[in-house]
């Protein structure tokens, strides 16, 4: 059996850098730690961190309630109205935003400010793209994920609009929801904000199930980048699997192939791709 691994698979830097800070707050020994929301989307890193003894705040009146620690912001970021509620609380806040993000809402703010629409290409309930939303006018501010939404649109032609993609979305989808809103004909600017390792990730997830008997895409059910190179490999490859561990691959009815092809979310860690590359070579 020939077995490829993505070499993009895994941690990309921002979430290397957020979950790092969780365990460097953990070194310092000065409890109790929270992350406003999980760190990442997987359930193995959170579950360490939660034998660690790190809690996860989930609203605004959790930030409140906290006498006293360390609050740490995810890689998704938050809105300026989470970030001030931190600022003001009692809580040393060690911000682990993704720097790609960061620049997506200085983006946003800045073209509030001059007057655009802000169109936010993402999925509504991801925490990223609210973050995202929470840093521009609530009142010229839309959000869409799909064709329909974008063909729906039905912003004054007389506006101009200022389009930001969530960092982890589809990279062709994002370029089509583009063109239709273009055909729309705003004065618009188009701020292509998909991180670099989301679009190497998902180039090399399409070019390896191109060829791949078998795809293996490994992240949390969660994840929001995974499902993306999920969708990617399944329309390349019938026979994909989205698994969390390699548990799941010896509860499945996988075969042995000739070709298996392996990714990796940008929230799943090393061990756990090295654990399935593996049991693919070794068991199958």
């Amino acid at each position: 059996m020939k077995v490829i691994t993505a070499k993009s698979a895994g941690f990309c830097f921002g979430v290397e850098r957020a979950v790092n800070k969780v365990y460097q707050e953990l070194e310092l020994g000065e409890q109790p730690i929270y992350t406003y929301g999980p760190i990442i989307h997987n359930e193995e890193v959170i579950g360490d961190l939660e034998k660690r003894g790190v809690k996860i705040l989930e609203t605004p009146e959790d930030i409140q309630k906290a006498q006293g620690g360390t609050v740490i912001i995810r890689s998704h970021g938050v809105s300026r109205q989470i970030q001030e509620i931190m600022e003001n609380s009692r809580l040393k806040v060690v911000d682990a935003t993704c720097l790609f993000v960061l620049k997506i809402h200085k983006y946003v703010e800045d073209y509030s400010k001059k007057g655009y629409h802000i169109i936010v290409i993402g999925n509504p309930g991801h925490p990223e793209v609210e973050g995202i939303v929470g840093w521009a006018n609530p009142d010229k501010t839309t959000v869409i994920s799909d064709k329909e939404d974008a063909e729906k649109l039905n912003i004054p032609v007389n506006e101009k609009v200022c389009i930001v993609s969530q960092t982890t979305f589809n990279y062709n989808k994002f370029q089509e929801l583009v063109e239709i809103i273009s055909e729309k004909g705003y004065d618009r600017i188009v701020l292509n904000t998909i991180c670099s390792a989301t679009e190497q990730r998902q180039r090399e997830a399409r070019a390896i199930s191109e060829q791949a008997d078998a795809m293996i895409v490994i992240g949390g059910k969660n994840s929001s980048n995974t499902k993306k190179l999920y969708e990617i490999c399944s329309e390349r490859c019938k026979n994909t699997y989205f698994i969390q561990t390699k548990d799941d691959l010896e509860d499945s009815t996988f075969q042995c192939f000739d070709y298996v092809g392996i990714t990796a979310g940008a929230s799943t860690p090393n061990k756990i791709i090295e654990e399935v590359q593996k049991y693919v070579r070794n068991e199958l």
